[in-house]
């Protein structure tokens, strides 16, 4: 029996489901988790020592790969310090005033512990300012696992075969409205419907819970003129995006700002955080200065912080994004082409230095009615076929795979070879 396995009959006896998040369980891809001892630059290893190209990259926060030895070094003489004190930390001043510079349309920021907290709080913000209930979501684009979000919502809901989870209330679920990503129409009509009801529109500006999906042109800029024309207050869940395609927001790429942006994972650098922006108006509604309650033990925790602060200094200076950009489209071309060469019914989508395989022939893929065709059966295949190659991928057909700064172009070659070998042999 292998060291993993050990590991996951041990841990079924004590965690749930033997894991402590459900998208880490393999259900979807017929097998049991592999348990990782370490990470070194673009390979983790697991507990027996076998090593693995990860694309994975803990889920998108490791852009600058595992172990990065700035981010070390800083994690390390912070902790020297203290891991955490509860009190207020020279750190938080400096990480709000360098996320105010790279997120110009945010004149404010207040920390907390993860995307989901920092989703949560944003929503909670939004009603308080526009004092109204409702929230305007997308089909298959996740926030984090807050009641009201689960509704109709991607990711690891959608490995599971379920659309929401128990334990939502009806109550809560009727505040939220879910309409399909990429379709400006619906959205008019759920205004139209809910008309000085809707506090908030909340979108993934590019979905990469239901796999990578692009906005269609002017979809957010629609998005942010119904926002403003019906009185909501339009969210950017930049979790994900957030310095993913540049040092910076994708909302600032692209010149559609939101009102509020919440930001998470790259920020943290491989530490727990998470972080809500927004104009001092509207920042000044959060507890001490305003009604709407925030708190946290841990928010702004030095160690968390020193690791997010060195990442994004880093970024900055370093601007490696056209390199990712570059090698994310070299991966799916090439895996585009031999799909076109043998006729199989699969394509990857890929955008700055994130890609998603989609097992499906149907195009365009523009909202979760087209990524539920995928053929999920085919990716659990591939998905194994890869982790005996020594890749490992994210464990859903429905979640994005990343390139870091780690990542080489032999990697890449190499996956490439894989993918060749996988096809040859169907």
């Amino acid at each position: 029996m292998s060291g993993s396995s050990e590991l996951f009959e041990r841990a079924r006896r004590v965690i749930p489901g033997g894991v402590n998040s459900p998208v880490r369980a393999f259900g979807s891809v017929e097998g049991n988790p592999v348990f990782m001892e370490k990470g070194v630059g673009s390979a983790v290893y697991d507990v027996d020592g076998v090593k693995y190209v990860d694309f994975c990259c803990s889920w998108g926060p490791l852009i600058l790969g595992h172990a990065d030895p700035d981010v070390v070094e800083a994690v390390k003489r912070t902790a020297e310090n203290g891991l955490s004190f509860g009190i207020c930390n020279p750190l938080e001043v400096e990480m709000a005033e360098l996320l105010e510079q790279r997120v110009p349309h945010a004149d404010m920021f207040r920390m907390v512990n993860s995307g989901t907290e920092a989703v949560m709080t944003a929503l909670r913000l939004a009603r308080g300012y526009t004092e109204r209930s409702m929230i305007l979501k997308f089909d298959g684009c996740y926030h984090g696992h807050s009641d009201a979000l689960l509704v109709n919502a991607g990711s690891g809901l959608l490995t599971q075969s379920v659309s929401s989870s128990a334990g939502v209330s009806a109550n809560v679920a009727s505040e939220v409205v879910s309409v399909p990503y990429n379709d400006i129409e619906s959205v008019d009509e759920a205004f139209a419907k809910y008309k000085d009801r809707v506090a908030a529109v909340i979108v993934e500006p590019v979905a990469g819970n239901m796999g990578l999906v692009r906005p269609k042109k002017g979809f957010l800029e629609a998005l942010r003129e119904l926002s403003a024309e019906n009185g909501a207050l339009l969210v950017f869940d930049e979790v994900i995006t957030g310095f993913r395609f540049h040092a910076g927001t994708f909302a600032e790429l692209i010149g559609v700002l939101p009102d509020i942006t919440v930001l998470g994972k790259i920020i943290g650098g491989g530490m727990p955080i998470g972080a809500i922006g927004a104009s001092k108006e509207i920042m000044s509604h959060l507890a001490p200065t305003g009604g709407v309650y925030q708190a946290g033990t841990l928010s702004g925790n030095p160690v968390a912080l020193a690791a997010g602060i060195a990442t994004l200094r880093k970024l900055v200076e370093t601007n490696p994004y056209p390199k990712l950009e570059r090698m994310a489209a070299r991966l799916a071309e090439n895996i585009n082409r031999l799909a076109a060469e043998k006729r199989l019914p699969s394509r990857c989508e890929a955008f700055g230095g994130a890609f998603t395989i989609f097992f499906t022939s149907n195009r365009p893929l523009e909202n979760l009615a087209d990524v539920a065709k995928c053929d999920t059966d085919a990716f659990a295949s591939f998905h194994r076929r890869m982790l005996d190659a020594g890749f490992y991928l994210s464990p859903s057909q429905f979640e994005l795979d990343f390139i870091s700064t780690a990542h080489t172009e032999e990697d890449v070659n190499a996956f490439g070879e894989a993918v060749a070998d996988f096809a040859a042999d169907l």
